[in-house]
């Protein structure tokens, strides 16, 4: 069968899978899940099949190319020239100053407004374009810049009054995409041929995590027309969501001067706290935000290479005893993955079932251990193509530690939803990841064969 029509076929079972999940088939609204996988499939189209497509995405590249060689700079200052260092490939020295140097610049963008400028206009568009609320809209918009842990704060005021229809969009749009931040760390373990597809994946993020959430756990009008009547007429597929409760606790605070709600606003700082004075006080923030980002992925990329490895040695011990000394956890999810790996595109079985055992560590684990993985594989092991296919499989924080992270952080910042992100938890996993698949399926079918 032609890898075309293999990836079509993925496309369906995709489709047909999120369907299977979903909580309310009935209420699934044609026009939301048409014009997000629209805008999701044009995406695609244009970054990987249109000349100006593929020169925009190849401009922005070459800025985050750019932006990775000043990192270096700044590393060398620490760690020394990098050719003369035995260690310059290293994960520490490679991958975590260029998450500190990247969170640093996205507090700086903010500083001068041009992250909220970004936001606004991206969530716009996905709003204007899917006709989701402006809450969604915006949550999503600052998934595609700056990931999960942080863009629930751009959207902070409104999280404890989400339906739970809402909420999960934000949390499924959290799953399928990744972190500005991290984007640069991926492309120094699988090179900088592959930030074309990075960036065109982070992007697609967005409109396949809303794709995924409004089919799985579609908005309940019976809910949203109660909350409606809670806001005093306000009308129920508006952008309003303070309830009457908060309005009755905070008093005029809480309203305009007209007596009705504040519009949705985007916060004006890249983490919770006081904006920054200057440029200089910005940059410090960042670069604590972000030494703090590059210690928790660093000590979570140790501690489960070490368990995979401890797996490997456990199901190596095991399969010696039948015969099959050689057998690794990466081999047996492989199998498990494989046939979906093949229906997004990878048509030979032997690659499928190494894409497979890289999504499948994905998922169990986390992106970090699976591009790492990727980067030390060889084109034997994989085609130019397949390595294409699966960087955009990979290119997403649906894993189950982020389960953990969302509650952290999400239900932080509004304790009363804990127990429904708890609830969604596994569901906004399996939507981000569909997402992926998603994002993976529309790439094999436009990259060229």
């Amino acid at each position: 069968m032609p890898p075309f029509v293999m990836s079509l076929a993925g496309i369906a079972a995709i489709l047909a899978i999120a369907f299977l999940l979903s909580t309310g088939k009935k209420r699934i609204k044609l026009r939301v899940v048409g014009a997000a996988f629209a805008l999701q499939a044009i995406m695609a189209l244009l970054v990987l099949r249109t000349p100006w497509g593929v020169t925009a995405i190849q401009f922005l590249s070459d800025g985050v190319i750019a932006l990775l060689d000043y990192s270096k700079i700044g590393i060398e200052a620490i760690f020394g020239p990098m050719g003369d260092n035995p260690f310059t490939n290293t994960f520490v020295i490679a991958a975590l100053p260029v998450i500190v140097f990247f969170a640093a610049i996205v507090s700086i963008l903010y500083h001068w407004g041009i992250m909220q400028r970004l936001v606004r206009w991206v969530g716009g568009a996905i709003g204007w374009i899917t006709g989701i609320s402006k809450v969604e809209a915006l949550g999503s918009a600052a998934n595609i810049f700056v990931g999960q842990s942080e863009s629930p704060l751009v959207v902070r005021p409104y999280l404890a009054a989400l339906t739970p229809s809402r909420l999960f969009t934000l949390m499924s749009v959290g799953m399928a995409g990744v972190a500005g931040t991290i984007l640069a760390a991926y492309a120094s373990f699988i090179g900088a041929e592959a930030v074309p597809f990075l960036l065109a994946a982070a992007f697609m993020s967005a409109p396949g995590g809303i794709l995924m959430a409004k089919i799985i756990m579609p908005d309940d009008d019976s809910v949203l027309a109660r909350d409606a009547a809670e806001l005093s007429g306000v009308d129920p597929e508006g952008e309003i969501v303070l309830p009457a409760a908060r309005i009755s606790a905070e008093g005029p605070a809480a309203l305009t001067e007209s007596g009705k709600p504040h519009e949705v606003e985007v916060a004006e700082t890249f983490e919770e706290g006081h904006k920054p004075a200057n440029v200089i006080e910005a940059a410090a923030q960042g670069t604590q935000t972000g030494v703090k980002l590059a210690v928790a992925v660093g000590a979570m990329v140790m501690v489960f290479v070490a368990l995979v490895a401890l797996a490997n040695g456990i199901l190596g011990g095991i399969g010696s005893w039948v015969g099959y000394p050689d057998v690794s956890f990466q081999q047996l999810i492989g199998y498990v993955f494989a046939p979906v790996m093949f229906l997004i595109g990878i048509t030979d079985w032997s690659q499928a079932q190494v894409a497979g055992g890289l999504f499948g560590t994905k998922i169990v684990l986390n992106e970090f251990v699976a591009f790492i993985d990727l980067g030390a594989m060889t084109a034997g092991e994989l085609t130019d193509r397949s390595r294409a296919i699966v960087t955009f499989a990979l290119c997403g924080f649906a894993n189950f530690s982020s389960i953990a992270i969302q509650m952290a952080v999400t239900g932080g910042l509004a304790p009363n939803q804990r127990p429904v992100i708890a609830k969604l938890g596994l569901r906004a996993l399996a939507a981000g990841s569909l997402a992926n698949l998603m994002s993976a399926a529309l790439a094999g079918l436009f990259l060229p064969y």
